[in-house]
C-alpha cells in the first residue's frame, strides 16, 4: 500500500509556484468573504491567509455579520470585481441559509472565480474548455498524476455529488477518459458499484463511511472527508481496514486537505494567465 502524501506534494511545489509568481511584474491578490463565526471556516480562512502571505499575495479578509443581505455581499463583490489589485475572489462556504448561494457566487467575475463555481466556469469544465477548476478536484487530479495513476479506461466511483467536489471531479475524470459512476444518498446498492471500482473517491462528510467490505483488493482510494470528532480529524474512509486492501490511499489529515489550499493559490496565478492570454 502506497500512502498518497498531499502535504509532501504541497511542500515540494510551493517553491515552484513562488518562482513563477516572482517573475510577474505585479503583486497578485486574493479576497475571501466570510459570513458569521463558523469555527471550521475560521480555520480554513487562516490556512488560506497564511499561504497567500507566504507566496507574497495581497490578502483581503472581509467578514460580514450573520444577518447580512444578498445585496450587501453582492455590492462588496462588485467592488472586488472592479479592483485590479484583486485576482481571485472566494466566498467561504457554508453561509447562512437565508442567503442565495448561486446568486452570490454568480456575481463574481468568472475570471476571478478561483473556486470555479460560477455557471460559466462550471459549463466550461463540462465542455473541457480552459477554465478555473474547483480546488479540491484539481488537487485530486494533480496528486494522482504525482503518483502516476492513469485513469484512462478505469472504473471510477465518486460518492457525493456536491458542486465543490463530486460533480466537478466526475466531469474532470470523464474528460480524462475514465468511466465514471456518480453515487449519492439515493443510490441503491452502493456496494455493487464500489466493489467493481478501480478507484473510489469519497466526499460525503461521514466518518468511516467507506469500509473494507465495500472495496476490492488493489483499489485506489481518495478520501476527501474532513470530520472533527472529539478534537481529532477523521476522513470518510475506515482507514485502518481499507488501507489493508488498497494499492494507493490518501490519509486524513495530510492527503487531499493540503492540496486544496495549494490549488487555490495556484488558481490565483491561473487567473492572471487566463486574463492576460
Amino acid at each position: 500500500m502506497i500512502l498518497m502524501n498531499g502535504k509532501e506534494y504541497r511542500e515540494k511545489n510551493i517553491p515552484l509556484l513562488k518562482e513563477k509568481i516572482n517573475k510577474l511584474d505585479i503583486q497578485l491578490g486574493l479576497a475571501v468573504i466570510q459570513v458569521g463565526n463558523n469555527p471550521a471556516s475560521d480555520i480554513y480562512v487562516k490556512q488560506k491567509e497564511k499561504m497567500a502571505l507566504e507566496l507574497g499575495y495581497k490578502f483581503i479578509h472581509k467578514r460580514f455579520e450573520e444577518n447580512v443581505t444578498n445585496e450587501e455581499i453582492i455590492s462588496f463583490i462588485d467592488l472586488l470585481n472592479k479592483d485590479n489589485s484583486i485576482n481571485g475572489i472566494i466566498v467561504q462556504l457554508p453561509i447562512p441559509e437565508h442567503l442565495d448561494v448561486p446568486l452570490i457566487i454568480n456575481s463574481i467575475d468568472y475570471l476571478k472565480d478561483v473556486d470555479g463555481l460560477t455557471n460559466i466556469n462550471a459549463g466550461k469544465l463540462v465542455l473541457n474548455s480552459p477554465t478555473l477548476i474547483p480546488c479540491t478536484p484539481r488537487g485530486i487530479i494533480e496528486l494522482m498524476k504525482e503518483y502516476k495513476i492513469d485513469v484512462d479506461g478505469k472504473n471510477v466511483v465518486v460518492i457525493g455529488r456536491s458542486i465543490l467536489v463530486g460533480k466537478p471531479i466526475a466531469h474532470l475524470l470523464t474528460n480524462m477518459n475514465a468511466t465514471v459512476t456518480l453515487c449519492h444518498s439515493h443510490t441503491e446498492d452502493l456496494n455493487y458499484y464500489t466493489k467493481n471500482a478501480d478507484i473510489v473517491i469519497v466526499a460525503v462528510g461521514k466518518k468511516g463511511f467507506l469500509t473494507s467490505e465495500m472495496v476490492k483488493d488493489g483499489v485506489i482510494v481518495i478520501d476527501v472527508g474532513i470530520n472533527r470528532v472529539d478534537g481529532k480529524l477523521f476522513g470518510d474512509v475506515d482507514f485502518d481496514n481499507v488501507s489493508k486492501k488498497a494499492s494507493y490511499i490518501t490519509p486524513v489529515p495530510g492527503g487531499i486537505g493540503p492540496m486544496t489550499v495549494y490549488e487555490l493559490m495556484n488558481n490565483v496565478y491561473e487567473t492572471y494567465l487566463l486574463r492576460n492570454k
